[in-house]
């Protein structure tokens, strides 16, 4: 039976955080898995340069928690390393260590900042849908993985969580590569849990002590859940997850993939939860995103379902207002179906596959959701 680790976290306050993750490690008995001499990569969600209080990211002091853990277990090289969805490289990646408050978190616990932007591509024969992947060199090259997500839902792929989070294993603008290869979710789900099972975590640790509701992964707004939840078990930390945003595990790509392999228990019955009860944290209400999927196309006449999703999927539409032309969203089109012209960005949609990552790498959220009209009634 998959354990999962809950312990509450009202807040970011430094001995509040500290004393919750020394919780979690605790009550997963990792102390075996971290010994002298291991090269340990923390993997944080860095989407980009958002500052801990807008709750796109990580927040630096749960990673300052994690590292305080793991030097208590006597890791002696720890190493913070993302790649964001957009260009990759040194420059880009100071940018967002200083803006997600990591610099800070590395030089007050004394770990390293990733700035190597090599990758190697690492085949994978045991992949149901993807068989190969470019992996950033610091992923290769660690002992242990400590996977620190962030709790958000997600506009693609419904929750962004655990499983999520290892996209970022994959360097920049090769993101879009794969949401071309695999425009659909469910496909793109198997495609994830493929890379997850290739990277293997040692474990995967939630930062829900602030989380993002709506239109994540970054349009979304702050909710307060308050507490931490870890496991050695991806797809078991997300359906835990799950349960406190009131999704249903099936409308997660990640999570029906898992579960379709046997990867994940299927119900939150059959799951060992450890340390504080969960069910204060179950938060009623939880901001679903615009993007979520109309069920009853399944049910229309194979006919109509083309033209019907057509029409009623949701739609990334630029809020020009807002655009500074900044071409964000441009470069991480994998369709590249986004220019820019007096100085707004321009979508065609005959090529759009309404995959959102405009609308996930804006920097200004001049990138919106739109769905059918009727749906807003």
């Amino acid at each position: 039976m998959d354990k999962i680790a809950v312990t509450a976290c009202p807040d970011y306050g430094e001995q509040t955080v500290i004393e919750a993750v020394e919780r979690q490690f605790s009550l997963l008995g990792l102390d075996s898995l971290i010994g002298p001499g291991k090269r340990v990569l923390i993997k944080p969600n860095l989407i980009g340069k958002r500052a801990p209080e807008q709750a796109a990211t990580t927040h630096p002091m749960v990673v300052r928690g994690v590292i305080r853990a793991l030097k208590k277990r006597g890791a002696e090289e720890i190493v913070i390393a993302d790649s964001n969805g957009g260009v990759y490289t040194p420059s880009l990646l100071r940018s967002i260590y200083d803006g997600t408050g990591m610099t800070s978190a590395a030089q007050a616990e004394g770990a390293r900042l990733n700035f190597d932007t090599s990758f190697e591509t690492v085949s994978f024969p045991q992949g149901r849908r993807c068989r190969q992947f470019s992996i950033i060199k610091p992923v290769l090259e660690a002992d242990v993985i400590i996977n620190v997500a962030k709790l958000k839902t997600h506009a693609m792929t419904a929750l962004s969580g655990a499983c999520k989070n290892l996209f970022g294993c994959v360097p920049g603008l090769q993101k879009p590569e794969l949401h071309c290869r695999f425009p659909h979710r469910p496909e793109f789900g198997e495609m994830l849990t493929d890379l997850c099972a290739l990277v293997a975590p040692a474990v995967s640790l939630v930062d829900g002590v602030i989380a993002m509701e709506g239109n994540g992964p970054t349009g979304g707004s702050p909710r307060k859940v308050g507490c931490l939840i870890g496991g050695e078990n991806p797809h078991a930390v997300d359906l835990a997850l799950c349960a406190v945003t009131g999704l249903d595990p099936r409308s997660v790509p990640t999570l029906e993939s898992a579960l379709n392999r046997g990867l994940a228990p299927a119900s939150l019955q059959e799951l060992e939860l450890a340390g504080d009860s969960l069910h204060p944290f179950l938060i009623p209400g939880f901001k679903k995103p615009d993007s979520r999927s109309v069920d009853f196309l399944e049910r229309l006449p194979c006919p109509l379902r083309r033209p019907a999703s057509f029409l009623l999927t949701p739609k990334p539409v630029i809020v020009k207002s807002r655009c500074v032309g900044c071409n964000r969203c441009g470069e991480s089109c994998p369709r590249h179906t986004i220019q820019i012209r007096n100085r707004k960005a321009v979508i065609d949609y005959k090529s759009c596959i309404k995959c959102y990552c405009c609308h996930e790498m804006c920097p200004v959220k001049a990138v919106d959701i739109r769905r059918f009209t009727f749906f807003k009634l």
